[in-house]
C-alpha cells in the first residue's frame, strides 16, 4: 500500500501524501486543527498539492468534538480509500471512546503496512491494539499514567511528540503542529517547514527533545519558584510508587531538610509531606477513572502501605471513597467496563475487511489550494 519508512520521510516524494484522521468521540478540535493546518499551508506555500487529508469515523456519520461541535467525516472505516498515514485523534475519556471495530481496523492497517499515528490521547487506542509495543510514544500528560500502567511494553515518554519508524504520536494542544512541521521538514525540507511556522506566527518549531509542560510547572508561571523546589517536586513525581524520605530528597538536591520545608510553605502554602500525598492521590484518581486496576493494585502503585490507609487518605482529602469514585466514573453514561470495549479475537484476525480503494475522493486539499491562489504567500517557497 505504501513505500518503506525511509521513502515516506524522504525529501524526493513525487506524489501527495494522503493523510486520514480517524476521529474518536469527543476528540479535541485544537489537536485536529494543529495537525491539518500545516498540511494546508504546505500546499499553499509550495503552490502544489503536497498533502491531502480526509476525516474518518467508524460509521461515516457526524461525530462530536470535545467542544460540542459536530464534524461530518468523508469516510467510514469500511469505505475509506488508501492512505499513507492514518492518525487517531483522541480527546476526552479516551479509555472509553474507541471501539472494537476501530481497533480491528487499525490492526488490519498495520498488517498492510500503513503508517499510524495518534494525537492528543489517540495513542492510547493504538497502544490498546498492541500497535505501539516497543515504540517510543508521546501522549497528553493527563493520559500518561493510565497508558504506562496498562501497556508496559510501550516506551511512553514526556516528549511533545515522537516519530519512531512508522509510528507518529504527539501530545495535545498545539503539539501536533510541531510533529507535522518536523514531518514536512523531513519530506520537503526545512525551508518550507520554517515558512509555514512564520505564517502561523509560531515562535519556533519544537522538536522531539522538547518536553510537555507538566502540572509541577504551573505554579511557577510567574517565575516565583526556586529551581531547587522544582527539583524536589520532580523527585516526588518520579517516586510515587515507592515514596522517598524528605532527608533523602534533601541529599539529592543538595539543600537541607529545613530549607525544603521553608520553600514549600513559602511557595505552595503546605508542607512537603502534604504536597507529596496530594501527588499520590492525584495519580490514584487518574487510575481509578482511567484504568481497570483493582483498588488494592492502585494503592500499591501510589505508595500506600495498605488499602485501608489508602481509602482513609482518599476519603479525607478527596471527599469520597475510592470505591465510590470509581463507581461514579464508570457508571456515567451507562459505561460498565474500562475502555468501554471488548476486543474479540475474531475482530483482530478475520471478519469484514475494510473496502480499501472505494468511495469518492474528497478534494479538500485541492479546494483549499484553489482558494489560496490570491494569497500573497501563494507559491512563495520554491520547491
Amino acid at each position: 500500500m505504501v513505500a518503506d519508512n525511509h521513502s515516506f520521510l524522504a525529501s524526493d516524494i513525487k506524489k501527495p501524501t494522503k493523510v486520514g484522521f480517524l476521529l474518536l468521540d469527543h476528540f479535541t478540535m485544537i489537536a485536529l486543527a494543529s495537525a491539518i493546518e500545516p498540511l494546508r499551508m504546505a500546499n499553499q506555500l509550495a503552490a502544489e498539492e503536497l498533502y491531502s487529508w480526509s476525516l474518518i469515523s467508524e460509521n461515516g456519520q457526524s461525530i462530536t468534538a470535545s467542544d460540542g461541535l459536530n464534524l461530518t467525516p468523508d469516510y467510514s472505516i469500511q469505505n475509506a480509500i488508501e492512505f499513507d498515514l492514518i492518525v487517531v485523534v483522541g480527546g476526552l475519556n479516551i479509555t472509553r471512546t474507541f471501539t472494537s471495530k476501530q481497533v480491528s481496523w487499525l490492526t488490519k492497517l498495520a498488517r498492510q503496512g500503513v503508517r499510524l499515528g495518534g494525537i492528543c490521547t489517540g495513542a492510547y487506542a493504538l497502544a490498546y491494539a498492541g500497535l505501539l509495543n516497543n515504540y517510543h510514544c508521546s501522549v497528553h500528560w493527563e493520559c500518561m499514567t493510565a497508558l504506562q500502567e496498562a501497556f508496559p511494553k510501550v516506551k511512553c515518554n514526556n516528549q511533545l511528540f515522537s516519530i519512531d519508524g512508522d509510528r507518529l504520536t504527539s501530545s495535545g494542544g498545539t503539539a501536533p503542529m510541531d510533529m507535522f512541521l518536523n514531518m514536512i521538514a523531513r519530506q520537503h525540507g526545512a525551508k518550507l517547514s520554517n515558512a509555514i511556522s512564520d505564517m502561523f506566527i509560531c515562535e519556533r518549531i519544537r522538536n522531539e527533545s522538547d518536553q510537555q509542560r507538566m502540572p509541577l510547572r504551573q505554579f511557577n508561571q510567574a517565575g516565583v519558584c526556586t529551581p531547587k523546589l522544582v527539583d524536589v517536586i520532580e523527585l516526588m513525581e518520579n517516586n510515587l510508587e515507592e515514596p522517598i524520605e524528605l532527608d533523602e530528597m534533601a541529599t539529592f538536591v543538595d539543600v537541607s531538610r529545613r530549607q525544603i520545608e521553608r520553600m514549600f510553605h513559602k511557595h505552595l502554602d503546605c508542607s512537603p509531606s502534604r504536597y507529596y500525598l496530594r501527588l499520590r492521590l492525584e495519580r490514584a484518581r487518574k487510575l481509578l477513572k482511567q484504568s481497570s486496576m483493582s483498588i488494592v493494585e492502585i494503592s500499591m502503585a501510589c505508595g500506600f502501605i495498605s488499602t485501608p490507609h489508602f481509602s482513609r487518605c482518599y476519603r479525607k482529602h478527596i471527599g469520597v471513597s475510592p470505591r465510590d469514585e470509581r463507581k461514579m466514573a464508570w457508571t456515567a453514561g451507562n459505561i460498565s467496563a474500562p475502555a468501554g470495549i471488548i476486543v474479540e479475537t475474531s475482530d483482530l484476525h478475520g471478519g469484514t475487511e475494510p473496502l480499501q480503494g472505494e468511495g469518492v475522493y474528497m478534494a479538500h486539499a485541492k479546494e483549499a489550494l484553489n482558494n489560496a491562489h490570491a494569497e500573497p504567500s501563494y507559491g512563495s517557497v520554491a520547491m
